[in-house]
């Protein structure tokens, strides 16, 4: 992971030692090499997805010019709001590294689980969800990612349940995931407070364009209100079907999307929201070369 980036791009190599010094681990080496089975606890996952992010921006930022809006995917909000100057990749890479650890926390306590659910309206998912709900257990829409996919998230019978209300509602599948944890939902909340003081003593700097917050599907112009937004997250769902067609209005006809970071998801989901959008993803070394080429 990462590894072709910090051998062909030195400001890549430096972004990844400068991340290993923040966090008094070789993460990078972890990344390079593995095992696997470490690189995915939500401890190391989320601080090395960041990393890479980080990584190619380094590379590709100046090129890219400066954007309308940013916008990242749970914990890939960090990295937009280090796209956009308000946290040094460092810094937000020590942010994500507790974010994981009071999460995997929280999951421990009160374990949860999470399911996909494609093919079906996310009002019809948020309504299984409400009937699935009750006599102390819980189960959200977690993460609205396209028109046709969203993510349930709560205690493990109530998601099992809400699974079985969306197949009754048409849902083509549901497909249980393996997660720590019953993220973006009330059972995030322990880890909630934990977050938001660690949130306030990080050196953040005011954002040169606006984020997108996953909790409002709205521009934040202020580190104030990001730090907020930030701690609500955990418990909040991520709306990225509004977030995206906000980044639409505010980038107005014609926008270039850049997908940075590990993986294509993103850009698929991109273009189930907003049909037609010119979207480049750019992850790999390749990617990298290609897009310095043309920009």
């Amino acid at each position: 992971m990462g590894k072709d980036l910090a051998e062909r791009f030195p400001a890549a190599r430096a972004t990844f030692d400068a991340i290993d010094q923040a966090l008094s681990t070789p993460l990078s080496k972890l990344m390079f090499e593995g095992p696997e089975a470490d690189l995915t606890a939500t401890h190391n996952a989320q601080p090395a997805i960041l990393a890479h992010t980080a990584a190619v921006f380094a590379v590709v930022g100046e090129k890219a010019g400066r954007a309308e809006a940013a916008a990242g995917h749970s914990l890939g909000e960090y990295s937009a709001y280090v796209a956009a100057g308000a946290l040094d990749a460092p810094s937000a890479a020590t942010l994500v590294r507790r974010r994981g650890e009071l999460m995997h926390k929280a999951g421990e306590e009160r374990p949860g689980t999470m399911a996909a659910v494609l093919g079906l309206a996310s009002s019809e998912v948020e309504a299984a969800c409400h009937e699935a709900s009750g006599r102390g257990m819980v189960v959200v829409a977690a993460n609205l990612n396209a028109p046709d996919q969203t993510v349930i998230s709560g205690d493990p019978d109530a998601v099992i349940r809400a699974g079985e209300g969306c197949k009754k509602r048409g849902a083509k599948r549901v497909i249980g995931l393996k997660v720590s944890g019953a993220f973006h939902s009330p059972l995030m909340g322990p880890a909630t407070t934990k977050l938001q003081i660690v949130l306030q003593q990080a050196p953040w700097r005011e954002p040169a364009f606006p984020v997108i917050a996953n909790a409002t599907a709205e521009p934040v112009s202020d580190s104030d209100r990001a730090r907020r937004l930030l701690g609500e997250q955990l418990t909040a769902p991520v709306r990225w079907v509004d977030s995206m067609k906000r980044a639409a209005e505010l980038a107005g006809e014609g926008a270039r999307f850049l997908e940075i970071g590990p993986g294509t998801v993103l850009a698929g989901l991109l273009k189930k929201t907003v049909p037609g959008a010119n979207v480049t993803s750019i992850g790999t070394a390749a990617d990298v070369a290609k897009f310095l080429e043309t920009a």
